[in-house]
């Protein structure tokens, strides 16, 4: 393997980054890495308590890739163990832990959602529960004594929480030495996480001191804000762009961006090159509906390929530009004589997640049968022999509904 130079990978793994702790332990690793033709240990945890994967994960699933093209052996962590305990990161109270097989199932889901962008051949796959699970307690004693309280609630939500007098679970304060303790088992050069995992990744480095190891450097990403504008991308806000949406959707969704958003969208989530970059930030500004639209593609080819893409465009100008009903949408076929009530009907043809959902469509108007608006939360579609109607969901989806 020849590694590319430090200057010329330093370009690549800078890009997008919020902070990298230290910047120069990076430089020296790169540096050995390249004289000694050894790559760099990267590693990287995954929550696999919520296993659809949207964007926002892409970000820091990008970033390893480009460690991987780079040359570097990547180490994805599904944390089984530490899933159980339940990462108190960005939340108000303690998230509910899960059983072990739950978390290896949604990290199977995980990982087969995250090898559309990682080199599903070249990453290394392993189960914290392996090393965490074998633990005795007093290992667990030892392993908390390096730790002091008034350190744990430096953590910003301890923190915020303890200000609160909201409760802390003792068990939670394990969480950042469990991950820690994954990086002195897996003698990780570089760990990867989001800008509000530093503490975490900083607990690690200091855990691999003491242990006598070179500490990891910790290299922060930033949190994708999602297509509001406002809240960082996740399913909770209904902000989001799913990496197993369908190529309208997500080509449909791109563009309900805000302006201001576009370029970090292009740095963050695409595979535009930084000279590309440095082109459209001019463009940006002075023609963003196409720089938006470009962007929509550029997207859309990542997870669907050229053609695919070009559709979704198609589609696009086809159904909400120009209003028109698509040549080619999904048949769904009823028997004759029955009512469907359209609610549970949106939702069983996978038009909504739930019932939920298609009930609150159907309330702001986003519901039509043959182009006339269904206001109604109780309709009901009789089907007759030989009907045949369009309905439309949302801005892009469309099905045809046929009795027979």
């Amino acid at each position: 393997m020849s590694f590319l130079p430090v200057s010329e990978q330093l370009d690549i793994i800078k890009r997008g980054t919020v902070e990298i702790v230290p910047e120069e332990e990076l430089v020296q690793k790169l540096e050995k890495s390249r004289s000694t033709n050894t790559p760099l240990r990267i590693k990287l945890g995954c929550d696999p308590t919520r296993p659809d994967l949207h964007l926002g994960h892409s970000v820091i699933l990008r970033k390893m890739r480009q460690f991987q093209d780079l040359g570097h052996h990547c180490i994805l962590i599904i944390g089984d163990f530490t899933g159980m305990i339940g990462d108190p990161t960005g939340a108000n109270k303690t998230r509910p832990a899960l059983t072990i097989e739950d978390v290896r199932e949604n990290g199977k889901s995980y990982f087969e959602q995250a090898s559309k962008i990682l080199d599903a051949e070249k990453t290394e796959i392993v189960y914290n529960s392996d090393w965490l699970g074998t633990m005795k307690f007093e290992d667990v004693i030892r392993l908390a004594s390096k730790f002091t309280v008034a350190r744990m609630i430096e953590r910003d939500d301890f923190s915020k929480r303890y200000s609160n007098e909201e409760p802390i679970s003792l068990h939670e304060f394990l969480y950042p030495l469990a991950q820690g303790q994954d990086s002195v088992y897996l003698r990780s050069d570089v760990e990867l996480g989001g800008s509000d995992q530093k503490f975490n990744l900083l607990v690690g480095r200091q855990l691999q001191k003491e242990d006598g190891q070179s500490p990891q450097v910790c290299l922060m990403m930033p949190l994708l804000v999602g297509t509001d504008g406002v809240n960082k991308m996740s399913k909770s806000y209904d902000n989001y762009i799913g990496i197993n949406e369908t190529a309208n959707d997500m080509y449909g969704k791109s563009l309900s961006i805000p302006d201001s958003m576009i370029y970090s969208y292009f740095e963050l989530v695409t595979d535009v090159s930084n000279e590309e970059l440095a082109i459209l930030k001019d463009r940006i500004v002075s023609d963003p509906r196409n720089a938006k639209h470009d962007l929509a593609l550029a997207i859309t080819r990542l997870y669907f390929g050229e053609e695919t893409a070009y559709g979704a465009r198609k589609y696009f100008e086809q159904t909400v530009i120009n209003k028109e009903i698509p040549d080619e949408m999904p048949e769904f076929t009823f028997d004759a004589g029955n009512a469907e009530r359209l609610i549970s009907l949106i939702s069983s043809i996978n038009f909504a997640p739930s019932n939920g959902e298609a009930r609150r469509l159907i309330q702001q108007g986003g519901v039509s049968i043959d182009g006339e608006v269904i206001g109604d939360v109780n309709h009901e579609i009789v089907f007759k022999s030989g009907d045949a109607v369009v309905l439309k969901v949302g801005k892009r989806k469309f099905a045809r509904l046929v009795s027979n």
